[in-house]
């Protein structure tokens, strides 16, 4: 019997890729082998779900077990731990064992000295935020503790170090030339622990350090009177020498401070002013570098800027006579 050709199954058979086949056999057993086809793809489809079923089952039972609960240690436990950590100098390690003993024991009989052993850690771990943030929750909870004056202590410290990083020490930048609000905060954390606890083992560093405050926030605003000096702010800059002269007396800029506003003053044609300034730089700092040896004022803070246009193309290229 013979075969006939089915121009119908040329073309089905050509769709899939053996139209040759369907020159030489009839239409039934090349559908055969697409139905065979369809129902291996099919199989292999179901077997790729199963397997990413059985992945999605894997990850949900690792998921439960790493997020079982850890097992919850007394108090005392917690407290050797951290104690333990901190004479062996981990730090790290004593700041996790004090925040577990506040997660789940915070009125316990350990309770407060747990969090100041934690400002003394976070601090020595080289976490000034964090010792600040402790120090301040300290003082929030226990303001009458015998020992929120460490607190208070820690707390100016963490400010105080905030503007004095690494970068100043390795990079050239000037410090005085940066905003002082962190060295205001220290300054004020200092000044309540010398004038609430000024029988505190910390209240004689506390005052040292609030003088080297005013010496950073004197050396900013001189800095401040010089950038309205290159503004040509004359008043302005002079505002800034008094301020120095009257808040911070006893620092080390205040005669930079008079001799800079002796000269401003004879700039503006404030003679009065000028003389005043120079008869109070002459009795309190007779050996000031604006005096000569006979005590000629001779200043040289001063040096008024050149704004004009032309200033700024005025280049020297070496072809003068």
């Amino acid at each position: 019997m013979t075969h006939k050709l089915n121009p119908s199954a040329v073309g089905c058979c050509q769709n899939y890729g053996c139209g040759i086949m369907a020159r030489q056999y009839s239409r039934k057993p090349c559908c055969a082998r697409l139905l065979y086809s369809m129902k291996l793809v099919k199989f292999n489809s179901n077997m790729h779900r199963i397997r990413a079923l059985f992945a999605m089952l894997a990850f949900l039972l690792l998921t439960a077990c790493a997020s079982a609960p850890p097992k919850v240690l007394s108090e005392k436990e917690y407290y050797d731990k951290a104690k333990s950590a901190l004479d062996s100098g981990n730090f790290l390690e004593a700041a996790r064992h004090l925040e577990d003993l506040e997660t789940y024991h915070p009125f316990g009989r350990y309770a407060e000295q747990a969090q100041l052993d934690l400002i003394y850690a976070h601090y020595n771990s080289l976490n000034p935020e964090r010792a600040e943030s402790a120090a301040e929750r300290f003082i929030r909870l226990h303001p009458e503790s015998p020992h929120v004056d460490y607190a208070y202590y820690i707390k100016g410290l963490a400010a105080y170090y905030a503007d004095l990083g690494l970068g100043p020490r390795f990079l050239p930048i000037d410090v005085n030339s940066r905003d002082p609000g962190r060295a205001k905060e220290a300054f004020r954390d200092f000044s309540t622990l010398v004038t609430n606890f000024p029988d505190s083992p910390y209240a004689a560093d506390a005052e040292k350090r609030m003088l080297a405050i005013k010496e950073r926030l004197a050396q900013y605003e001189m800095h401040v009177a010089r950038y309205y000096i290159r503004r040509q702010a004359y008043v302005a800059a002079v505002a800034r020498t008094q301020y120095v002269v009257e808040n911070y007396p006893e620092t080390p800029v205040v005669p930079e401070a008079l001799s800079l506003m002796v000269e401003l003053y004879r700039y503006l044609g404030m003679q009065r002013h000028a003389d005043d300034a120079l008869v109070l730089l002459a009795t309190s700092y007779p050996d000031y570098k604006s005096f000569d040896a006979n005590m000629r004022f001779n200043g040289s803070e001063f040096k008024e800027e050149d704004r004009n246009i032309s200033s700024v193309f005025d280049f020297d290229f070496g072809l003068g006579d």
